[in-house]
Formats: C-alpha cells, sequence, structure tokens
C-alpha cells in the first residue's frame, strides 16, 4: 500500500488569520507583480490577519464564507464565497467566488481543484444556483484553471480603481458556471 497525502479543505476559523494573512501577502507579490505596482499590494501580513481574523469571528453575512486547504495543518491556499454583489447579479441565486488564492509554491498539487470544488459546494449549500468569479484579465493561468473546470466568460468587465486617482487600475472579466 502506498502512503497518501494528508491534504483536505474545511472552512477556516479565526486561528487560521495568521496563515492567510502571511499566504496572503506572499502569494499576491508573485502573482499581481505584473499587473501592479508593489505600493498597491499588502505587506504587513499583521495588520491583514487581524482584519481576517475580525471577518472570521463575525461575517457580515451568514453565507460569507472562507475556506483553507491544508496540507497537514498548513494552509496552502484559500478561497471566499458570498452572496454575489453585481449590480446585475441577484444575490438570492447567484454566488461569489471573490477570492481564490494558492501559495504559489503549491500550484500544480491538486489543491486548487479541492479549494475550487469545495467553495462551488458551499455555495450550492447556501442554495445559490449559479457562480461568479472576476479574473484579472492578463491572467491567462487562472482563467485557463477556470475555463477548464467549466467557468465560461459571460461577458462582464469592468476596470477597478484601486487607488482612487485613476492610476492604479485592474481590468477583469467576470466568469460564471451553473451549480447544480
Amino acid at each position: 500500500m502506498s502512503p497518501t497525502a494528508d491534504v483536505s479543505v474545511r472552512v477556516a476559523w479565526s486561528d487560521d488569520a495568521d496563515a492567510i494573512a502571511h499566504l496572503q501577502v506572499r502569494a499576491w507579490r508573485e502573482l499581481y507583480a505584473d499587473v501592479l505596482p508593489a505600493e498597491a499590494l499588502p505587506s504587513d501580513a499583521t495588520e491583514i490577519a487581524e482584519v481576517w481574523r475580525a471577518s472570521l469571528v463575525k461575517p457580515a453575512d451568514a453565507r460569507n464564507r472562507v475556506l483553507v486547504a491544508l496540507e497537514r495543518n498548513r494552509v496552502t491556499g484559500f478561497a471566499v464565497t458570498s452572496a454575489a454583489s453585481d449590480p446585475d447579479a441577484d444575490p438570492v441565486v447567484d454566488g461569489e467566488l471573490s477570492e481564490l488564492t494558492l501559495d504559489p509554491a503549491e500550484r500544480g498539487k491538486g489543491h486548487g481543484s479541492r479549494l475550487l470544488q469545495a467553495a462551488v459546494d458551499t455555495l450550492a449549500a447556501d442554495k445559490f444556483t449559479r457562480a461568479l468569479i472576476w479574473v484579472i484579465g492578463t491572467d491567462d493561468a487562472q482563467r485557463r484553471f477556470l475555463t477548464e473546470a467549466g467557468w465560461a466568460p459571460d461577458g462582464a468587465h469592468r476596470e477597478l480603481d484601486l487607488d482612487g486617482t485613476g492610476t492604479t487600475t485592474v481590468k477583469q472579466v467576470r466568469l460564471h458556471t451553473a451549480i447544480v
């Protein structure tokens, strides 16, 4: 009998806030380096951990969920699900995967697939029938990952002004999938 990996996905606990924050800082610095200036990216994991801890202890809505992908007890990725907030979305039937982040060193090990499936399962358990996600327009790897998993563009796009001055913007496209 061959050994099996100790991997899983579960709902995040407040004790996961530090690990999520450190992973976010590390991953975003690599994933968004070609898209955003360094000063627009988070750098202080301690501050971010406090925000995560507060949202994990008392979510704004019962359908706001944070999931973590684990290898043993180490957080390798996280996802955030909620009711969709887009003006053209129906928050009763449309759920949103607002974050799907993996540690770049953990890509290709199945953590992303497990995390994506758990996020969709969570949205289905919350009675959503369609899932939405916004993807940076130039992030071909994430778009390919999602389309291979059955997601497709729905024609919506947006440009986010990250600093309020119009100098730091990011273009995104929206993908969707039906939840059965």
